[in-house]
């Protein structure tokens, strides 16, 4: 970042290219829309830049990242006023071409049922699940990137658990 404060584009670049994919990915499972979540993700790398000067590291970068990010998307999602219920689109499995196509169905039956009810979640306990699930983020980083306590984190985890449980009731049983 002190780099980058001096105006350093390869240092930006390089930047961009290290989080770009950890940025698009959150972002893209919030809203349920890869093309949204490209087009989101240059603003948050916009403000990364813009915001250059202002950096005091008092906490790790990736959590002033996903801060970032998570913001933007919250005022996204504000400014739609509902939430994005598409399932987002299973990639083809490596290993499909071994499996019976009964079970390649289910699988992808399971993974959108995740998806869409990840989708539902309200968004404070979406991004937890997402910060932590995918991220693989600590309990302490997430309440820094939402700005709130720990034991809030792990009430808004329990209460989503609570509810993809309950979602997803009939794959599970």
């Amino acid at each position: 970042m002190a780099r980058i404060r001096e105006g350093d584009m390869d240092a930006f670049r390089l930047l961009v290219e290290t989080h770009q994919a950890r940025v698009i990915g959150t972002i893209s499972k919030m809203l349920g829309s890869d093309a949204e979540s490209e087009d989101l993700a240059q603003q948050v790398f916009i403000r990364i830049w813009k915001s250059a000067p202002r950096y005091r590291p008092t906490a790790k970068f990736t959590t002033w990242l996903f801060r970032i990010t998570r913001n933007l998307v919250f005022n996204e999602l504000r400014r739609k006023r509902h939430f994005v219920d598409q399932a987002e689109e299973i990639p083809e499995p490596a290993e499909r071409a071994d499996k019976e196509p009964d079970q390649v169905l289910l699988e992808e039956e399971l993974q959108l049922a995740i998806q869409d009810a990840i989708n539902r979640l309200p968004a404070s306990q979406r991004m937890a699940i997402i910060l932590r699930r995918y991220e693989e983020m600590p309990y302490e980083e997430i309440a820094k990137v939402m700005g709130t306590t720990v034991p809030a984190v792990k009430s808004i985890l329990f209460r989503a658990r609570a509810e993809l449980r309950q979602r997803l009731a009939k794959y599970l049983g």
